[in-house]
């Protein structure tokens, strides 16, 4: 993976990438130079995959899109998908992604963390999609996985009415499922990770990616992944240590 980004801190562990959105001038914004490094980060995570957490620097996740450079584009930008496309591909890491959310996340920084698989949050933190007051619509993912995430009602408040959620109201709404202290959700998310990596590696990939097949995939899926792991040395060596525990 590169190391020169522009608009990413990278710091890389042998079980995890932590990847700090960094554009402090302008909150965080998600121009399309930081698209371009996501996408780097996710070729390298594809090939070698890892725990993905993601977070913001001074107290902001993504302020959103950036608006100098979204004012600009055209209906050609829009059928591209550029955000769209991006989040995607992080939704579809083999391993888990953790969102750790401290302050802004909006538009689309907001539906950069609902691409997540997990989202945790400091009790700063603001969640909202206020694209229609800007004449254009969240159309990276918020129409869809968000109603998957905290309903219909609560969804359509926030995009039709924008309604910003706090800490406090994502996590009634179970949008995420810790809050702490500003200074503790690093250390949060990299424990979450820590129970993650404890996992076996291929039994958590298959496990993600069988979650997300469609409905009508299932059992089939659930069959062909299970026979996979059956037959891996993992499989063997993890069940027999829990067995000789239970001696013990």
């Amino acid at each position: 993976m590169p190391r020169g980004f522009t608009t990413l801190l990278v710091e890389r562990r042998p079980d995890r990438v932590h990847v700090q959105l960094n554009r402090p001038a302008v909150r965080n914004a998600i121009d399309q130079t930081m698209i371009d490094e996501l996408h780097l980060v996710c070729a390298d995570l594809e090939q070698d995959p890892r725990i993905l957490i993601l977070s913001g620097t001074n107290g902001v996740f993504a302020s959103g899109a950036d608006i100098a450079q979204l004012r600009e584009r055209r209906a050609e930008d829009a059928l591209n998908g550029i955000n769209s496309t991006l989040f995607g591909r992080i939704a579809r890491l083999p391993m888990p992604v953790i969102a750790a959310i401290d302050g802004w996340a909006l538009g689309g920084g907001a539906e950069l963390a609902y691409a997540a698989d997990f989202r945790i949050a400091s009790d700063t933190a603001r969640l909202g999609n206020p694209e229609t007051a800007l004449g254009i619509i969240p159309a990276a993912g918020a129409l869809w996985r968000l109603a998957a995430l905290v309903g219909e009602p609560v969804a359509k408040e926030i995009i039709l009415a924008g309604r910003i959620l706090n800490a406090a109201e994502a996590l009634a709404v179970h949008l995420v499922t810790e809050v702490h202290e500003p200074a503790a959700l690093l250390a949060a998310a990299h424990a979450l990770a820590d129970r993650i990596a404890q996992q076996d590696p291929l039994a958590t990939q298959l496990a993600k990616e069988v979650f997300h097949v469609p409905a009508t995939e299932h059992p089939l899926a659930d069959n062909l992944a299970q026979a996979r792991l059956f037959e891996s040395e993992q499989k063997f060596t993890r069940m027999t240590a829990f067995l000789e525990r239970k001696k013990r």
